[in-house]
């Protein structure tokens, strides 16, 4: 079979069509039209400053580009020559970036959030994501993606990665959230405290163990402050379970908030009672 005409499999085709795109919309050949504009320009100074002095001149043409030499009653003699001004085609909106080092590094995604998602090489308008309820977002040409606890930049990264693994030579990525969800997910609390049970971890704040106990009325008369464990499931498939073993009277009577554990969803927080009451 001709090389020519072997078939592109999908993954090549989308690739030579963004390849199309770009050499139309940024030509890499043909004539460099910001020198002609350059040349245009002298060319004209020259031409009125014949007319001024009373010379003919012809209308020249030069690279194909046309100068007009009009009368010299409508030609200035003195300042500078005016400058053309180009619109950019590929400059951002304003208030938008095109650049993934300029996203957001610390709102971490959560279940319920609402992302604008956009491919600055398509020259598109951005689509609205949702992250679902399994932490997934259903991307372009990717298919559903984990997204939980990631930021926008760190997300974006990731899917320019697998964007650029078949479907481009050259992907940025640009997310933003739109709306956040009220509630990030829960935790749960057992044990002597005042008000146990599931608690919503807020969307706009730091959760941390501290506030989960004190949002629950703070410690019962006989709970043990020094070992207050919170169980943690992995993460991801394979993972291992985590448990942690807090002193909250170091963080609630003496200051030490560099030893609080940030809550995470679905974290189980255990308030152990005293051995000795008294």
């Amino acid at each position: 079979m001709n090389a020519d005409m072997i078939p592109l499999n999908r993954s090549s085709r989308r690739k030579e069509a963004h390849s199309l795109k770009s050499e139309i919309r940024n030509p890499k050949s043909g004539i460099d039209r910001s020198l002609l504009t350059s040349a245009a320009t002298a060319l004209t100074a020259a031409l009125a400053a014949l007319i001024a002095l009373g010379l003919p001149a012809a209308e020249p043409q030069v690279s194909g580009v046309s100068v007009l030499v009009h009368q010299a009653a409508n030609v200035p003699k003195a300042g500078p020559p005016a400058q053309s001004t180009v619109a950019a085609t590929n400059a951002p909106p304003a208030g938008t970036t095109n650049s993934m080092d300029a996203l957001d590094s610390k709102h971490t995604l959560a279940i319920g959030d609402r992302l604008s998602f956009r491919i600055v090489e398509d020259e598109e308008e951005p689509r609205s994501l949702f992250v679902t309820d399994l932490g997934e977002l259903e991307v372009p040409y990717i298919g559903r993606f984990p997204v939980l606890g990631k930021s926008c930049r760190d997300l974006a990264r990731a899917l320019k990665a697998e964007l650029e693994k078949e479907y481009y030579y050259q992907a940025t990525v640009i997310l933003a959230v739109d709306l956040m969800t009220r509630s990030r997910g829960k935790v749960y609390l057992v044990g002597p405290v005042r008000a146990p049970g599931p608690q919503e971890i807020p969307s706009d704040e730091l959760f941390t163990l501290s506030k989960a106990i004190l949002r629950a009325g703070g410690f019962g008369d006989y709970a043990d402050k020094n070992k207050v464990r919170v169980s943690r499931k992995a993460g991801s498939a394979g993972g291992p379970d985590q448990t942690f073993i807090i002193n909250v009277t170091d963080i609630l009577e003496k200051g030490k908030t560099d030893s609080d554990l940030t809550l995470e969803p679905g974290d189980f927080i255990y308030i152990p009672e005293r051995l000795i009451r008294f």
